[in-house]
């Protein structure tokens, strides 16, 4: 398993490499026909990182839109997608969701319980990332943020409650190897594949999903208690 990259000392701080995220937007373009939009990006000063919109404690250095209308900027061409980020290397790798797929936003520790409960049940799972703040977004069809709430409220939970977050129409997920300052990259847990081109509709992920949600949440609760 792949390990978020750390930042342990300013004289050491890792530097994004502008080829990998061009040929990872690309990527994602031609092969998976997800559209992309190039972000922010980290900027090195006095030895340590920070966000290049300038915002002290941005809340997401590295890896958000650059301007509010960034719905305008994405393209599905992997030859325009080259262009965008040759004019910005270290640029972080953004998709919207709700168009090509939705995403399921989920605890990191959830996720892999998740995650090896439907690989025992022999489901087909579609990509999945593990970001720096240990979550794990699992790729779906598009729709299934808009489903899930009221799927999981069916099951007997609180999608909020339990910390599912649907990431539908008008938001976007960041895309590996996009790296947020000072806390590492985001990889995949799950890689795109041949064999996960098809996503998952929301009724195949929300059971084992919210199980893991809800037994991960009921046991944090019982250590604080």
């Amino acid at each position: 398993m792949e390990e978020p990259i750390g930042v342990t000392e300013a004289a050491q701080v890792p530097q994004q490499r502008g080829e990998q995220l061009l040929e990872a937007a690309a990527w994602y373009a031609q092969e998976r026909n997800w559209d992309v939009f190039p972000g922010t990006w980290l900027e090195a000063v006095g030895g340590t990182e920070r966000c290049s919109c300038g915002v002290t404690g941005c809340a997401a250095p590295g890896a958000h839109p650059t301007r509010p209308d960034w719905a305008v900027q994405t393209t599905g061409s992997a030859a325009a997608a080259r262009r965008m980020w040759s004019r910005q290397p270290g640029s972080s790798v953004l998709m919207p969701s709700g168009r090509t797929f939705d995403a399921l936003d989920v605890p990191e520790s959830a996720g892999f319980l998740a995650m090896a409960r439907m690989d025992r049940m022999g489901l087909t799972l579609g990509p999945v990332t593990r970001t720096p703040d240990r979550r794990m977004l699992f790729f779906a069809l598009p729709g299934t943020a808009a489903k899930a709430p009221e799927l999981v409220r069916q099951l007997g939970w609180d999608a909020g409650v339990i910390g599912i977050v649907g990431r539908g129409e008008g938001d976007y997920v960041a895309g590996p190897p996009t790296r947020l300052a000072g806390r590492g990259a985001v990889q995949w847990a799950r890689r795109p594949s041949r064999a996960n081109l098809w996503l998952p509709d929301a009724d195949e992920l929300i059971s084992p999903l919210a199980y893991a949600c809800a037994r991960e949440a009921a046991d944090a609760r019982t250590r604080l208690s």
